[in-house]
């Protein structure tokens, strides 16, 4: 592996744990701030698989909304930059396949982590909160 494709690897990893990061961030800030009405759904009979799937039906709208964004701007820079590019094409159906599939795994991860933590809130300390 040439130097210049072992540096944008690791540029490449940064950027996705700062998304993870900051996917992470919203989704617990959101959780946090939502404590009392999980705790509300929960003594009105709603199980933890409702309050799991309600915080990832979020996270999901979350993901869609930035994967559809990302890819219709990278394939704009993508025509801009083209006459730039050496062996590779604008459209390389490879990386426009992978990396949203990667970016989409682990932003489930880092909207499970707080879903979860969200099932296990005792309706009673929920309902105490603020």
């Amino acid at each position: 592996m040439r130097a210049g494709a072992a540096l944008f690897s690791v540029f490449g990893g940064l950027a996705l744990g700062l998304a993870v990061v900051g996917v992470y961030g919203v989704q617990a800030y959101a959780v946090a701030r939502r404590t009392r009405e999980i705790g509300i759904r929960m003594a009105l009979g709603a199980n933890a698989a409702d309050v799991l799937r309600l915080i990832l039906r979020e996270g999901a709208l979350m993901l869609t909304a930035g994967v559809v964004l990302g890819l219709a701007l990278s394939i704009a820079t993508g025509k801009i930059v083209s006459g730039l590019l050496y062996e590779v094409s604008a459209l390389d159906p490879v990386a426009f396949t992978i990396a949203p599939i990667v970016l989409a795994a682990a932003a489930f991860v880092a909207c499970w982590l707080p879903a979860r933590r969200a099932t296990r809130i005792s309706p009673l300390a929920a309902l105490r909160t603020e």
